[in-house]
């Protein structure tokens, strides 16, 4: 499970709440203590209307947060498109770097190769900078899904980059569509989405768009419908679950589990 920690004046969930270094380095450590295996530091949001942040003030945020948890062998995933902040988080011991426009850039590929971290590869319609409400069809999502990791994936590869460094991520909420269908069917397809591209794949439908529309609950409510769609993708046979609330599918996976070993054993 990877724990959601947003360093951020404006995230659309928790914006504020862990700006402070001291804040967000607590967050971290009760998120580890309720299971996640990693955690991932965003400096700047990525929704709909998302102030720009630059670089300097990524890294700003980072910095003394960053340094903290490497420092508590925590594994640590840094979420940033910015290449600049991308090298500080690779430099100062990053385990993950988290691009939601997928490491477009060809030129640096030489430089990602030579690095140690493992990259989580993200699909998203916009192509470029933060999510923006736009109306897509859920066939043309699917294909552009399929089209887009078969196409970077290989060039990764070709570049040098191991395919055991790669993960990938296919976008939900506002990175595939203003309406629930697309996002319902890329967690529909997640088993043959791994199936086709054989690396790890993480979601992370963790109080997303689609699932206030499709509930009509609202942000603060939006816990059950969040832990419905992750423990459907874990059935799915998904790698990662990134996630803002570890408890909880902490505890649904150790009941899920249980019951598929008592079923196993009453055969």
């Amino acid at each position: 499970m990877v724990g959601i920690v947003n360093i951020t004046a404006d995230s659309f969930s928790d914006g504020g709440w862990f700006l402070a270094a001291e804040d967000a380095v607590a967050h971290a450590r009760q998120l580890r203590s309720q299971g996640a295996d990693i955690i991932e530091l965003g400096p700047a949001a990525s929704h709909p209307g998302a102030r720009k942040v630059s670089a300097d003030e990524e890294i700003r945020r980072l910095s003394f947060v960053l340094d903290q948890l490497v420092a508590e062998d925590i594994p640590v995933s840094v979420d940033s498109f910015l290449p600049d902040t991308q090298r500080f988080a690779a430099a100062h011991g990053a385990a993950y770097l988290n691009d939601i426009q997928g490491f477009p850039d060809t030129t640096r590929y030489e430089e990602l190769a030579a690095a140690d971290c493992r990259l989580i590869v993200m699909h998203c319609v916009q192509h470029s900078g933060p999510a923006t409400k736009v109306l897509t069809d859920s066939a043309m999502v699917s294909r552009g899904i399929e089209r887009f990791f078969t196409e970077r994936l290989a060039v990764l590869e070709a570049a040098g980059i191991g395919r055991d460094r790669l993960v990938i991520d296919p976008g939900l909420g506002y990175f595939l569509g203003a309406s629930p269908e697309p996002s319902l069917a890329t967690l529909a397809g997640l088993r043959r989405m791994k199936a086709r591209f054989g690396v790890p794949v993480l979601v992370s439908p963790s109080r997303k768009s689609f699932l206030r529309a499709l509930t009509g609950s609202s942000l603060a409510g939006i816990g059950p419908a969040s832990l419905a769609a992750e423990l459907y993708a874990a059935c799915q046979g998904v790698d990662y679950i990134r996630t803002h609330d570890v408890a909880a599918i902490r505890d649904a996976l150790i009941v899920f589990n249980a019951l598929e070993a008592t079923k196993e054993g009453a055969r």
